[in-house]
């Protein structure tokens, strides 16, 4: 009974902090918004939405998400202090935030209930926030593809990288959603040992359904930490997202 209590209180605080956090965050950066531009100010909105999603639950972390994308628009967007977007720019990157600070607000729930590390550096929450414009605005999703499996070479230091459509071939070694490295039943010690030395695939799917899967080509010294996995998964889920509007 104490946990259950303890576990009801933590959730009331991050509810609550969800609501908060994000006014606190844009009421701090006012001073900057001559100087800053709102693609940063957005980045710095969704660092505070995984704070919350870290501390408390999904429902949290989502209430969040909508907290800074209503406060971004408010404090950052013209008009200033309303509720009210005129510029097409704005609207993207209001959206944007958004749909970055629920997902990766998920996956930090996800991440704390797994007790894995949640993504908290500012270079991947870029790297998030680019694909996912990039799949807002690309007229085809095979350039989301293509982005991501770049993103994959620099973000894993792998060797190469290649996307696969359709059936499932072969059992390789598998990139899991919580970052974890598998072959069969055993698990890789990525830190320590590095990735495997043969072809991993990470697979796509959006909406429960399979569209394929990322072949990835380690170099021998290859150990990405487990922070840059997960947002290997998330950008996964940006392409597969992508795939989903064929």
């Amino acid at each position: 009974m104490h946990g259950m209590a303890r576990y009801l209180t933590r959730d009331r605080v991050a509810v609550t902090a969800a609501v908060l956090l994000p006014l606190a965050v844009a009421a701090a950066l006012l001073p900057l918004r001559s100087s800053w531009s709102n693609t940063n100010v957005a980045l710095v909105l969704v660092v505070a939405v995984v704070a919350v999603a870290a501390i408390g639950n999904r429902l949290a972390g989502a209430l969040a998400a909508v907290s800074a994308a209503a406060w971004f628009d408010f404090f950052f967007t013209v008009p200033y202090d309303r509720f009210t977007i005129t510029r097409a720019a704005d609207i993207r990157t209001a959206v944007l935030l958004l749909v970055v600070g629920v997902t990766v607000s998920q996956l930090a729930a996800r991440a704390r209930r797994l007790k894995v590390i949640t993504i908290t550096d500012a270079r991947y929450l870029a790297e998030i926030h680019d694909t996912a414009e990039l799949a807002q605005t690309a007229r085809s999703p095979d350039v989301v593809v293509d982005r991501v499996r770049e993103q994959l070479i620099g973000l894993l230091d792998l060797a190469g990288c290649r996307f696969e459509y359709g059936a499932l071939l072969g059992h390789p070694p598998r990139l899991e959603p919580d970052g974890t490295v598998m072959a069969g039943h055993h698990r890789y010690d990525v830190e320590e040992s590095g990735l495997p030395r043969e072809e991993i695939e990470l697979r796509t799917f959006g909406h429960g359904q399979y569209y394929g899967r990322f072949m990835l080509a380690p170099k021998p010294e290859s150990r990405p930490s487990r922070q840059a996995r997960l947002v290997a998964v998330t950008l996964a889920g940006q392409a597969a997202r992508a795939l989903s509007t064929r």
